[in-house]
């Protein structure tokens, strides 16, 4: 498919290949297809060479998902210089700790993220772009300046120009497949800061093979919800489809309810990137509530043939608001719960399920919408290798390593933490904990560092206890921590859907937190029916406000630890 596993190399043979498909796409209409997103790119290139900047330098790009994101993103990489995509979420002083780790010679920024840099050492970080046009922001320049500027059409300020130049000769024959082309910071603080290197072959490799696995052709169409910092969006919904000759759209909002509905119905995706989160809220608190409104329906819920009747009849709903045209929902990032995947198996949703890590580029495992199992991450992508290290010699548990052309180079300026990942054989620790089925499809069980020894000795899996929890109605989210060798859970609710009830009710505040007291001793009692002696839980705690969670979605543990 590639003469050589680069960025360059993707770039290059779409605009040839796919000239005059749509590539990448606003909501609101900012189009480009892939002859003029080569000249944007490679325009943008020049300008950074002009500026000084050279193969192996560092740029930074820290902004909201946006086709000029994007364009940032192969402007850095396919001139062989190295991308640093920043979580927005991250604190300036985080931010200001990345910049000066990765020593970032530039940065594409975004105005809503300015202030965040603002007051960062202009000597180091010579060179900053305004993303929102590709304006060049002076060195003296303040918040309050971009904003006014903004509002003005940003005239006063230079841009970057858009020549129109030739396709042709202009590829860097310099780039390698084993040049690193991004480093990606998992967190933000000091104290744990790892920047995972990833070269040209492994992110390109592992888009090549999720093409194989999934069937992504030139007239599919991405919807992108989820941040393009994050290898998860940028690998599998930028390169991927970019490889393919597929079209990808932007929202210019973050992706609520009210943005994303009209979205959906006027781009008609046919493939989607998204984490657990998002289709469960969608079960928990869009389809759910319906069947519960009357007892009637809610009782006949319970009988599993009717239920697999109602599902699907949900199911042709569900697609409906997806635009109609959703062949491949693809759910990774972390586990999604037994009863929201059961309800895509019989709504005969078309969801996938997949598995990896930012140091592994990040697809490992993962299945097309045809040959998913229940429970299961999906089977291994082509010419990638896993082992159960140490596996338990009664249920075959251990640590899921990883060995193949899509895992990483190490951690940037950290050998020390390079070598604990990694096995005297080369094999990569995941950290993760599972089993391999006869059929070589993998089975999570949770991450190594999260399980909890049980009063018998047993392994307790605190996300496995998490999803019983959180399949009980009125519970959003749940916790399981271990104190002094006791399980608790922390649970919040669903707050939303309690209001209703309440309001349909008339209850006074006294009542109402009387009622709340008693669901979460319900939610706690048949929590407990459910889970094994050794698992049961022996207290709870009602949280009262969202857990504070990663770009995929995932509860940031140590906090409550």
């Amino acid at each position: 498919m590639l003469k050589k596993y680069t960025l360059d190399e993707v770039l290059n043979q779409s605009a040839v290949k796919y000239a005059n498909n749509l590539a990448l796409s606003s909501i609101d209409g900012y189009k480009l297809n892939y002859k003029e997103l080569k000249e944007k790119v490679k325009s943008v290139s020049a300008f950074l060479k002009e500026s000084g900047i050279l193969p192996g330098d560092k740029v930074a790009i820290l902004s909201e998902n946006s086709v000029n994101w994007a364009i940032s993103y192969f402007a850095i990489t396919t001139m062989g210089a190295i991308g640093v995509p920043i979580m927005t979420e991250f604190k300036s002083t985080e931010i200001k700790h990345i910049l000066k780790h990765s020593e970032s010679k530039a940065i594409f920024v975004s105005s809503k993220q300015f202030e965040k840099i603002e007051e960062c050492d202009h000597d180091e970080l010579g060179i900053r772009i305004l993303l929102d046009d590709f304006s060049i922001i002076p060195s003296d320049t303040k918040t309050d300046i971009i904003k006014s500027a903004l509002a003005e059409g940003l005239k006063e300020f230079q841009k970057i120009k858009f020549a129109a130049l030739k396709l042709v000769g202009l590829t860097d024959e310099t780039i390698s497949e084993d040049d690193i082309a991004l480093i990606l910071y998992t967190s933000g603080t000091t104290g744990h800061s790892k920047g995972v290197m990833l070269t040209h072959k492994n992110i390109t490799y592992d888009a090549v093979e999720t093409i194989k696995l999934v069937n992504f052709v030139s007239t599919d169409i991405t919807l992108s919800i989820l941040p393009l910092y994050h290898t998860y969006e940028a690998t599998l919904g930028l390169v991927t489809p970019m490889l393919a000759g597929a079209s990808v759209y932007y929202l210019n909002k973050p992706p609520t309810p009210a943005v994303l509905l009209p979205a959906m119905k006027k781009v008609k995706p046919t493939v989607m990137l998204s984490v657990p989160l998002v289709i469960e809220k969608i079960y928990r608190n869009r389809v759910l509530p319906e069947i519960n409104k009357k007892s009637i329906t809610r009782n006949l819920y319970k009988l599993t043939l009717l239920r697999k009747k109602m599902n699907a009849v949900a199911g042709k709903k569900l697609k409906e608001t997806f635009g109609g045209n959703l062949r491949l929902f693809c759910i990774g990032g972390s586990a999604l719960a037994a009863d929201v995947e059961q309800f895509l198996q019989e709504a005969k949703f078309p969801y996938s399920m997949g598995y990896g890590l930012t140091e592994t580029s990040p697809l490992v495992t993962g299945t097309d919408n045809f040959r998913v199992r229940f429970r299961s991450a999906g089977y291994l992508l082509g010419g990638m290798d896993i082992k159960i290290d140490k596996p338990d010699s009664e249920t075959g548990e251990g640590e899921v390593l990883i060995k193949g052309p899509n895992v990483m180079k190490g951690y940037f300026k950290d050998p020390e933490k390079t070598a604990e990942v990694f096995t005297e054989d080369g094999w990569f620790r995941s950290g993760d904990l599972g089993v391999m089925d006869k059929d070589g499809y993998l089975f999570l069980k949770g991450r190594s560092k999260n399980v909890i020894i049980g009063s018998n000795g047993k392994n307790i899996y605190p996300e496995e206890v998490e999803a019983i929890i959180n399949e009980q109605r009125f519970v959003a989210e749940s916790l399981v921590l271990d104190r002094d060798g006791k399980l608790e859970a922390r649970i919040y609710l669903n707050y939303e859907q309690i209001d209703e009830v309440f309001q349909i009710a008339k209850l006074n505040e006294t009542q109402a937190r009387k009622i709340t007291d008693e669901i979460l001793k319900d939610i706690f009692t048949k929590s407990n029916e459910r889970l094994n002696s050794f698992s049961k839980l022996i207290k709870y705690v009602e949280q009262v406000e969202p857990f504070e969670k990663t770009p995929t979605q995932k509860v940031k543990r140590f906090l409550y630890s």
